[in-house]
Parts: C-alpha cells; sequence; structure tokens
C-alpha cells in the first residue's frame, strides 16, 4: 500500500483504501476478486524511434482499424495518417531516430545500446479488479534467470505502472494488495533484429520525410523558354543559392534518399505494433541507385551530393551494427565473391567488415530488394520516356547510357551469378544460418506501367511528364521494358528457391492500374488537372495553385511520375562548380532534370510502398511463426522450471 503522509483528508483517504483492501481479501467469493489477471505490452516496442509517442501513433492507428482494413494494415494506416496529417505523418518523427546522421551509424545515445538492449520498458495494469480504483496494488518484478529484483512500486489498481524487464531472461511480474498476492505473469519481450538493405525501392525514394514547399504568388524560370515554374517558398534570390537549397526536400538519409515511408522499414514497424509482447530493432541502409556491386559489397556514396556520404559498403554496415558499441574488424576475404570471375569487380583486395560469430548479433530477418539496378533500371525507364530526338537521349538519358530489351538481357544473364555472391556474403558475413535461409526475403519488383487488364501497358502520351519537352512515353518502349521486368522477377523467384530464400511479388496484382499514368486522385483538383504540371501564365496559375499540392494525398496512381518529383522532391544542385558549367553551357535546364528524376520519378508512392510492405510482413510472420514454434519446442517448460528453482 502507498505510503501515507499528513493528516485530514488525505489520512482518512488511507484509511478508506486500507479498508477497502481488507474487505477485498475476506472476500474471497466476491465478484471484485473473481479473476484479476496482469496485462502488458512494450511501451515503444519499434525501438528506432526515440520517442514512444511517435510509436504510439502507429499503434494506435493500427489499432483503430476495422477488420477488413487489417487485412492490409499498412495500406489502411497509410491511408488514415495521410488525411490526418496532409503533408506527410513522418516529418515530425524522422528526426528522433536512432540514426546518426553526422556518423552514418545506428545508435542512440540517451538510451544505450539501441543495438543490444539490456532490457525494455513495459506498460502493465490489473484487470478484472472491480473497484480498483479505491484499492492500491503494490507491483514486484523478480528476473526468471539471475540479477536483482526490481524495486516495488505502489500505485492506485487502475493506474498503468511502467516496469523495466530483463533482456532477454525476462521477469516475473507479481501484484499485491495488502500484502497479499492476488495476481501473477511471467514477461519476456521477443526483441526482433531486422535488417533492410538494398536500392531505392527499398530506401523509400520519391517520398521525402519533409516534402518541399511552393510558395502560393511566386513562379521560377530556367532559361527563355522555360518559365513560369512552381518556386520554393524561402528567401531566395537564384536557384541554388543557400536560401533555396535550405529549403531542400529532408531524408532520414539525405545522400540514401531513404525515409520513414520505405517498405521495409513500414513492415518491421507493423510487426512491432501488433504484437504486444514484441520489440524491433530495425536497422536500414538501402541506398537509392545501389546494386550488388556497388552498394551491397563496395562502397557507394549515394543518390544526392552531401558533406558526409556513406563511407561503408551495406554488407560492412550490417556487421557493423551487429557488433553493436564495438568496432567490427576488417577481413581480407579470400572468399570466392567474384564467382569465378563472373563479377569481375569484386576479384582481388576485398575487404569487407565482419563482426566475429560469437560476438554478432543473431538477425532475424534480412529485407533485400537488389537487382534492378543491375540490369540497368534507369537506362530502361530513360528509354521508354525519351523521344527518339530528345537532346537527353543525344547526351545519354539521365547522362549515362540508354538501352532497351536487347541491351539488358546481357545484365539480366548474369544477374543470377551476382545473386549468389549476395547468397555466400549474407551467410558468410552477417552469419544468417544455411539452415534458416528462408529469414531472407527478397522483395520483387512492382509494374510500373501495368494497366488494370493486367496485359496492356500505358498508352503513348506526355501525361504526367510535361516538366521537360523532352519526355513522352513510347507505348511500345514501355511494353519491352515490361517484358524485362518480367524477365528479372522470374530470375529473381528462381534465384529466391535455390537459396532457399522467401521470395514477396504477391502485392503486384494490386499495383495493375496505379501505375504512372493512372490519374484519379483525392486532392483539391480535378484527375484532367492532376497529371498536369502547374505553370504560370499571365499572372495565374494553371491548373491549380502549387501551394495546394499534397506529395500524400491519396491517389490511383501509385507511382510517381515527373511532375510528381518535381512537385514533392525537388531536387537542385547549389550553385557548385558544376552549376556554374553547365551555365556557361546553355544548360541550366538540367536543373528541371535533377528535380524530377533525381527525385524518385518512377519509383511508388508513399501508398505503393505501404502495399508492399503488408505483403512483406504477411511473409515475414509466416517465417517468424516458424522458427517461434521451434523456440518454444527447445524451450519446453523451462519458464515454470525457472519459477521452481527461484522459490
Amino acid at each position: 500500500m502507498r505510503e501515507v503522509r499528513g493528516t485530514g483528508l488525505g489520512w482518512i483517504s488511507g484509511v478508506r483504501r486500507l479498508c477497502a483492501a481488507v474487505a477485498l481479501l475476506s472476500l474471497s467469493g466476491a465478484a471484485a476478486m473473481a479473476e484479476p489477471r496482469i496485462v502488458w505490452q512494450v511501451e515503444n516496442p519499434f525501438r528506432f524511434f526515440l520517442d514512444p509517442a511517435d510509436t504510439e501513433v502507429h499503434r494506435a492507428t493500427w489499432a483503430s482499424l476495422s477488420e477488413a482494413e487489417r487485412r492490409s494494415p499498412v495500406l489502411a494506416a497509410e491511408r488514415l495518417l495521410s488525411e490526418r496529417h496532409p503533408d506527410g505523418w513522418s516529418a515530425t518523427m524522422f528526426a528522433k531516430t536512432c540514426w546518426d546522421p553526422v556518423k552514418n551509424r545506428y545508435a542512440c545515445r540517451e538510451k544505450g545500446d539501441y543495438l543490444n538492449p539490456k532490457s525494455h520498458t513495459i506498460l502493465a495494469r490489473m484487470q478484472g479488479l472491480d473497484d480498483a480504483q479505491t484499492v492500491d496494488c503494490t507491483w514486484l518484478t523478480s528476473p526468471q534467470s539471475r540479477g536483482p529484483r526490481g524495486k516495488a512500486v505502489t500505485l492506485p489498481c487502475d493506474t498503468p505502472v511502467q516496469l523495466e524487464i530483463p533482456y532477454p531472461g525476462g521477469a516475473w511480474i507479481s501484484v499485491e494488495i495488502g500484502g497479499r498476492q492476488v495476481a501473477e505473469v511471467a514477461a519476456r519481450v521477443v526483441d526482433l533484429f531486422i535488417v533492410g538493405m538494398g536500392d531505392s525501392f527499398a530506401s523509400g525514394e520519391g517520398n521525402p520525410d519533409v516534402p518541399v514547399r511552393f510558395s502560393p504568388d511566386r513562379a521560377a524560370d530556367y532559361d527563355a523558354k522555360l518559365i513560369g515554374y512552381p518556386a520554393r517558398i524561402g528567401d531566395w534570390r537564384d536557384i541554388g543559392d543557400k536560401p533555396f537549397i535550405e529549403e531542400n526536400a529532408r531524408w532520414q538519409d539525405q545522400a540514401c534518399h531513404r525515409s520513414l515511408y520505405s517498405h521495409q522499414l513500414r513492415a518491421a514497424l507493423q510487426l512491432a505494433i501488433e504484437d504486444p509482447h514484441r520489440a524491433v530493432t530495425y536497422v536500414g541502409v538501402a541506398c537509392s541507385g545501389a546494386e550488388t556491386v556497388f552498394g551491397l559489397f563496395l562502397r557507394y556514396k549515394g543518390h544526392e551530393w552531401v558533406p558526409n556520404p556513406p563511407v561503408l559498403s551495406q554488407f560492412s554496415a550490417i556487421a557493423e551494427a551487429q557488433c553493436g558499441s564495438r568496432p567490427a574488424p576488417d577481413y581480407d576475404l579470400p572468399e570466392a565473391y567474384h564467382m569465378n570471375e563472373k563479377v569481375p569487380e569484386l576479384k582481388g583486395g576485398l575487404v569487407l567488415k565482419k563482426c566475429d560469430a560469437e560476438r554478432a548479433r543473431k538477425i532475424d530477418l534480412i529485407l533485400l530488394s537488389i537487382g534492378g539496378n543491375d540490369i540497368g533500371f534507369a537506362r530502361l525507364v530513360a528509354n521508354a520516356v525519351l523521344a527518339d530526338t530528345s537532346t537527353l537521349r543525344s547526351l545519354g538519358g539521365w547522362f549515362g547510357h540508354v538501352h532497351g530489351l536487347a541491351e539488358a538481357r546481357g545484365l539480366l544473364d548474369v544477374l543470377d551469378d551476382r545473386l549468389k555472391s549476395v547468397n555466400r556474403a549474407l551467410h558468410n558475413i552477417l552469419h544468417v544460418p544455411w539452415s534458416e535461409s528462408d529469414r531472407i526475403v527478397l522483395t520483387g519488383y512492382p509494374p510500373m506501367a501495368l494497366q488494370e487488364d493486367g496485359r496492356s501497358v500505358c498508352p503513348d502520351g506526355r501525361d504526367g511528364m510535361n516538366v521537360l519537352p523532352d519526355f513522352a512515353l513510347s507505348e511500345a518502349k514501355a511494353r519491352e521494358g515490361a517484358a524485362a521486368a518480367d524477365r528479372l522477377n522470374a530470375i529473381m523467384l528462381e534465384s529466391a528457391r535455390q537459396h532457399q530464400w522467401s521470395f514477396v511479388d504477391s502485392y503486384r496484382t494490386a499495383f495493375q492500374g496505379r501505375g504512372i499514368c493512372a490519374s484519379f486522385s483525392d486532392a483539391p483538383w480535378s484527375m484532367a488537372d492532376e497529371m498536369r504540371l502547374p505553370r504560370r501564365i499571365n499572372g495565374q496559375w494553371e491548373p491549380y495553385n502549387p501551394a495546394d499540392w499534397r506529395a500524400y494525398a491519396q491517389r490511383q496512381r501509385w507511382f510517381r511520375t515527373p511532375n510528381d518529383a518535381f512537385m514533392t522532391g525537388n531536387f537542385h544542385v547549389s550553385q557548385s562548380l558544376l552549376q556554374n558549367v553547365l551555365k556557361a553551357q546553355g544548360l541550366s535546364w538540367v536543373q528541371l532534370l535533377l528535380a524530377s528524376i533525381y527525385s524518385g520519378a518512377f519509383h511508388p508512392t508513399a501508398e505503393g510502398q505501404a502495399a508492399m510492405a503488408d505483403a512483406v510482413a504477411a511473409k515475414a510472420r509466416s517465417v517468424l511463426v516458424k522458427y517461434d514454434s521451434r523456440r518454444r519446442a527447445a524451450r519446453g517448460d523451462a519458464a515454470g522450471l525457472l519459477r521452481s528453482a527461484d522459490r
């Protein structure tokens, strides 16, 4: 019982509580003591969020879903959150995470060791206790393994209590009223270590945590012909000056365009919030533009120019995370990751970080998205949307090669070898047991231009692409790209079977009719206006004011068009030497290319990412259930034995 201090009403209240407790204990058959029990949940199950309130936003949203909505909980939650947060829910959360953008590593200074937790805070409360508001409960904890007992906490029985539960051993929680135990439960938190790796489809490209904002009345000119474009807010004078760049879209990781909208993060978050006794330690290193060689194995500096680009490859970054606060050593690897020189870039001098097996934290799930850039995803897209006579095509697409299905075939032929190399590294570098290969979840790519019938692709046209005159979708070339994508998907599926990975592509049907030419939107403008880029003509915005743009409004379209990317990411380079050279050559329109293509065009929207997350989470659940059943069988009744020994 709580200590009673002072006199008067406080003393009387204390006496009343004591009398009530005595009455409860004496009435063994009373309804008040019928079946009291302890219920508990992890306070902050998604440990990547520093503030438990941010996790609770997602948990409460999930709890509010109907039974039908819970069939696709991430997508349903994304739609609800977009209604409540017109500028996107991530804007208030992305800076409060266990990611250190300066050191490019996962850490939480004020939260102890993020990667190797020693305990979890839980919220516990009594259930089935009538008149709980008039009685005090004393909460006691004792570890299920070795360790000191927790401090006794006395509160009114209707008040939830915060308790610290050791990890991984767990604790026994008991409640006493008037010195007599009325309830007891074993509390053990399951903390999953989930890793996200891969490319732009995994990073969340196209969906910045804080989209760019536009002025309601100011316009921007790029040259004498490209005039009247939406202009950013802010006190800037020239495109690319310091105040202009300060209004860039913001990302959880700026170099990699990695955001909280990533389907890998959303799947991990969903797994965390749907089980009250589960926590998730999440580490995501996916990076826009990454491929198997430059990205997974070798250092890749990212998609956007930043002062402190990533210094480690994705394999090395995960190995560092496995070692937690202790650095992982470098290993000069003799293994044949070059696959008998079929991946020549990996031959000779390949050095990766590798956490020693006895120190490395075991990974429960690896979420992987890779392969698209290996076969030239950007080149295939450029081929489909650049007119044969365009300046950009003559320069080489997005300043690289442009190729179609014929050129992609050679790259598709060697992709299987690259995935074999990845498989070896996942087991040998990251210590995924060979017998547990299905913990590796490979996600396929959604169809970008597939119509609702599942056969035809988007027709010729410039809808959603009038940001630059060079853009015009070719149905014939889009069909070539779709054929390459189908073969890519088949190779990924066969590789997953060969390596016994889990493969996810069940969401692909949901993307039919939601490609880059789909136009319906819940935004405050008509369907016809939805696909057009606003321009200021004769002092008036047509077809709508850019300040009204909502990047995360619900749409039929689940892919960003170049117009969408301009209005959402709007990436520009600063007034650097590069920009000055481009101006001198009369190529200031390159800023428009960056503002559309390098801002996430032809990538899934937040809704698309959510649909992918639902499919990944469903596959992950089946994998986790399998290993949880094995764990329970192996452990048997160990908890009961421990409790008996403790007594």
